[in-house]
């Protein structure tokens, strides 16, 4: 039998951890995206507190996902990789929108003792059903007294299925307000997704201007960095001072490039993934246009995009001064390289010379060795020969004269041996 691989279930299971909530309209959700504690362990521990206080103290919960029914409310619970979310699903009363905030469901000895910070929080209505024809009015008469007229936005959903609203601004309490009217015979498991898309739209546009301050930050810092970069740039130019000099300037500066870089590289490369996240969802929603008002679409386009459009810029030129700081320094590099080789060129055509008059001065005290050393053979020789000259009748001074030549060359021919010796040895 073939085994399954030991990842397979757990990623199949994966893609169905985090289904869509049932809403059944009218109702009120209230929403808190807060800081991760580090590990999804200590981040479950802080939801069996909150269970417990709430009255469910045998609750277990496994994963990153919990959904639960509390009673008085329904607690929906997700651990991302960045953030935790809350959210409490309640029936709605009759009163005015916005009226009873089920934030007050979360128990403050809970919201005391947790260490998250806020990166959200959303007070959302659910009401209706209506007929299509009476959203419009209603549209006018409810809405329009709960958001601010200058930044609402509104528009049908999904077919016309449902009209959503929102003024994306952070009430006196704290929270963003955020409107469902469902029309006709809308189902629960619609309106569920409806409400899903609105709360993740509302966070992940949060969590993307987490990055706007860095790339503020960063406008700062390249504008200084630029000014130091050319001016390394145009001392390698002109060839002022020392190349350690011109060195230390540029590593200077790719220093703070990279510190910069390795600062913001995670808030960056989280923008594109949540950008593309709030994208995602607004296509999902398939507006339409009610009352000639502006839709979710065309406020992230003129409030939401020009900050996108500032973090990206200011990556591609933290990017690009990088490469300039890159290429400055393969430049100084180069001519560094080219003065060395020139500087051990002339030190090999130095040692040649020196190599060329120590082979003179040794081809000299060759030639005066086999002379000394001819004297003195000869005159060993000639004591030795003595006798047998005097045999011959021949002078000491002729026999000396005769053994001249041959012990010179015999001299010649013993140190020429040598040398090929000495040659073979050191190969």
């Amino acid at each position: 039998m073939l085994k399954n691989h030991p990842q397979r279930l757990l990623l199949a299971n994966e893609l169905h951890a985090r289904p869509f909530p049932k809403v059944t309209a009218p109702a009120s959700c209230a929403y808190l995206a807060i800081t991760s504690e580090g590990s999804t362990d200590k981040d479950r521990a802080v939801l069996v507190k909150l269970l417990a206080l709430m009255g469910q103290k045998d609750e277990t919960p496994e994963g990153s996902h919990y959904f639960g029914d509390l009673g008085t409310c329904k607690l929906k619970w997700e651990c991302h990789t960045e953030f935790v979310a809350y959210t409490l699903f309640v029936d709605r009363k009759d009163a005015d929108l916005f009226a009873d905030n089920p934030h007050a469901l979360f128990p403050e000895e809970w919201i005391k003792s947790s260490n998250g910070q806020i990166l959200s929080s959303c007070f959302l209505e659910v009401v209706g059903p209506i007929a299509q024809k009476a959203a419009d009015d209603y549209v006018t008469q409810e809405f329009f007294k709960c958001f601010k007229s200058e930044s609402l936005a509104v528009n049908y959903v999904l077919g016309k299925e449902a009209v959503v609203a929102s003024d994306f601004t952070i009430d006196e309490e704290g929270q963003v307000r955020l409107a469902v009217l469902a029309i006709g015979q809308v189902g629960e498991n619609r309106l569920g997704r409806i409400v899903q898309r609105l709360l993740e739209i509302e966070t992940y546009k949060s969590l993307s201007m987490l990055t706007l301050p860095v790339a503020r930050d960063i406008f700062g810092h390249v504008g200084a960095l630029n000014e130091e970069l050319t001016s390394a740039v145009q001392t390698i130019t002109e060839g002022e001072g020392t190349s350690q000099d011109r060195l230390d300037a540029l590593l200077s500066v790719s220093a703070q490039i990279e510190y910069l870089q390795s600062q913001s590289a995670y808030r960056f490369s989280a923008v594109e993934a949540y950008s593309t996240i709030v994208t995602q969802r607004l296509e999902v929603l398939r507006e339409e246009r009610i009352q000639g008002r502006q839709t979710f679409s065309e406020f992230m386009m003129r409030r939401f995009d020009p900050a996108m459009r500032t973090c990206w810029s200011a990556q591609t030129r933290l990017r690009d001064i990088s490469k300039r700081a890159s290429r400055a320094s393969d430049l100084l590099a180069t001519r560094v390289t080219v003065r060395t080789n020139e500087q051990n060129r002339a030190v090999l055509h130095q040692m040649d010379k020196r190599a060329q008059l120590q082979m003179r001065l040794q081809e000299t005290v060759e030639g005066l060795s086999v002379v000394a050393i001819t004297y003195y053979a000869v005159n060993l020789a000639t004591y030795l020969l003595v006798p047998v000259a005097k045999a011959l009748k021949f002078e000491k001074y002729q026999l000396s004269a005769a053994l001249i030549l041959p012990m010179i060359l015999l001299v010649w021919l013993m140190i020429r041996q040598i040398k090929r010796r000495a040659g073979k040895d050191k190969l």
